[in-house]
């Protein structure tokens, strides 16, 4: 291939895509959609329409994808799906097309998250999902990161995006790609690189130093050093730092942490300089900025660890769902929180976020769910460490069951899934690991062993033998504050009796502890 940027205003169209009998199924149905367009006069141009960015890419790799953006030259996207359901309101048409349920078209409505100033219309056809745009240009000014819109030429559309391995065209009327910006030598060559000078284009927009790692990541691609120079510059770095919402900076984040290749995306954070970018509070001066010397430690630790795949390994007991897993990647990312602790409490005595919940929930823009596991794992963490050390030198409370019971249930009431707790004290303490991690892992195997052969990993959702209702009516006292604390009275019985399961002796225990848990027995 000879394109290059010099040439780009040349199609290089040397690269097919075999269409599966639904894509061609869709392919179909646009052209006669926009061939009745054409027909009706009211272009001054003929339509053409084509499959846009990602779609073409993955095709282009063998990777299925059911998201399509198909581009419009003279369109809008919502003038351009009204026509199709005008076209689809007629039977013979659906009937044409093997369509039988049109109601989805009936929902379409302008999507301005797609984009601010241009109509984008989404809906689901055939069983993709199709996103309909027109072709545009971006204008940028000084004083502004968001562009002006305006209706443009393949090309333009092609160089306004984020790189050009996502700026791939198919075009549906001559079944060719379209290149106009060396994306088909660059996907060769598996690199990811910006169709224009990279430090304008982040200039322009600082969030696609995010899309770059991300989509790196996930294809296993290499970034063109110039990219990645500007994508280091500091000027850069503050731009996405205080000019993106971090609400778009947690879902790159998030898409990094969930694709394919998470330790890659924090590889690449790590190596470009961008992480007091990314994890941190803007807003708060007093933000502290973590040590990054060991933090490979962290997240090689846990890919180690995600690689064992023993049923009874660290990873398959701590982490058991792909929310978890998630999380996982999550705390990797803010284990270098961990020597500041938390602020000192409020004045009321409220607890402040521990400073690795802080980078989540304002750098990130984490939702509640990891917020409050990310705060329970770091408040947490100490304990944790130090029943690590207790089991390891064979403390005689370490082979109490109701002990290390309550210990778990406690953890996991103030934060939830206390195995991810335990993960981020592996993490943190896998900082200091200077050797290799064999060793290191396998103490914590030990630990791990111990609690199973205690029976007492799943502590934290043991069901209570007698609930609440039944407790308060076997004492004859009135429901009150008394109860959780009679209630893990209860639970601790239970996990030094397990093959119990009549509840007298639980309610004898509680009624010897009347008046220590203040119960109002009549």
């Amino acid at each position: 291939m000879t394109n290059t940027e010099a040439n780009a205003a040349e199609i290089i169209s040397t690269a097919r895509i075999e269409l599966t009998p639904q894509e061609a199924k869709l392919r179909n149905l646009l052209l006669d959609v926009a061939h009745h367009i054409d027909e009706s006069k009211q272009l001054k141009e003929k339509l053409e329409l084509r499959f846009a960015g990602g779609w073409v890419r993955d095709k282009l790799l063998g990777v299925p994808s059911h998201d399509i953006d198909t581009a419009i030259n003279a369109m809008t996207g919502l003038d351009f799906s009204m026509k199709m359901k005008d076209y689809l309101d007629v039977a013979e048409n659906r009937a044409k097309h093997g369509i039988e349920n049109v109601s989805n078209l009936h929902k379409i409505a302008a999507n301005p998250e797609k984009s601010k100033h241009l109509e984008t219309v989404t809906t689901k056809i055939l069983g993709y999902d199709v996103d309909f745009v027109n072709l545009r240009k971006e204008t940028y000014t000084e004083d502004s990161r968001n562009p002006q819109m305006e209706f443009g030429t393949a090309k333009e559309d092609a160089l306004r995006r984020d790189a050009t391995v996502n700026a791939l065209f198919y075009n549906l009327h001559t079944d060719k790609v379209e290149d106009f910006t060396g994306g088909l030598a660059h996907m060769d060559e598996k690199l990811i690189k910006t169709p224009l000078d990279p430090y304008q284009t982040f200039v322009d927009d600082p969030l696609r130093v995010l899309r770059l790692i991300r989509f790196a990541s996930r294809l296993g691609f290499a970034i063109d050093p110039k990219s990645g120079k500007a994508m280091s510059d500091p000027a850069i770095q503050e731009a996405l730092k205080t000019k993106i919402s971090r609400e778009r900076v947690g879902v790159e984040v998030g898409k990094m942490l969930t694709e394919t290749s998470p330790r890659t995306a924090l590889q690449l954070i790590d190596r470009l300089g961008l992480y007091h970018t990314i994890f941190t509070d803007p807003t708060n001066i007093d933000m502290p900025v973590p040590d990054l010397t060991n933090w490979n430690r962290a997240y090689d630790c846990l890919d180690i660890m995600i690689k064992n795949n023993s049923p009874m390994s660290i990873y398959k007991l701590l982490v058991r769902t792909e929310d978890a897993a998630e999380l996982a990647w999550v705390l990797s990312a803010l284990a270098p929180f961990a020597p500041f602790g938390s602020p000192p409490p409020k004045p009321n005595g409220k607890r402040n976020l521990p400073f690795g919940a802080m980078a989540a929930r304002e750098g990130i823009k984490a939702n509640n769910r990891i917020g409050e596991v990310v705060t329970g794992a770091f408040r947490h963490m100490d304990k944790i460490l130090q029943l690590k050390k207790d089991i390891l030198a064979k403390e005689p409370y370490t082979l109490q069951r109701d002990t290390i019971g309550m210990m778990i249930r406690r953890w996991d009431y103030d934060g939830g899934q206390w195995k991810l707790h335990a993960l981020l004290a592996i993490l943190v303490e896998a900082l200091q690991c200077a050797a290799g991690y064999e060793e290191f892992l396998g103490t914590w195997q030990q630990v791990l062993d111990h609690l199973l052969e205690l029976d007492i990993m799943e502590a934290a959702t043991a069901k209570r033998i007698i609930d609440g209702r039944q407790l308060s009516k076997e004492l004859n006292a009135k429901p009150g504050i008394w109860m959780a604390p009679a209630l893990d009275v209860v639970m601790a019985w239970q996990f030094r009796n397990p093959t119990a399961t009549d509840p007298q002796e639980a309610i004898d225990e509680v009624r010897a502890k009347a008046e220590e848990l203040k119960i109002p027995m009549k």
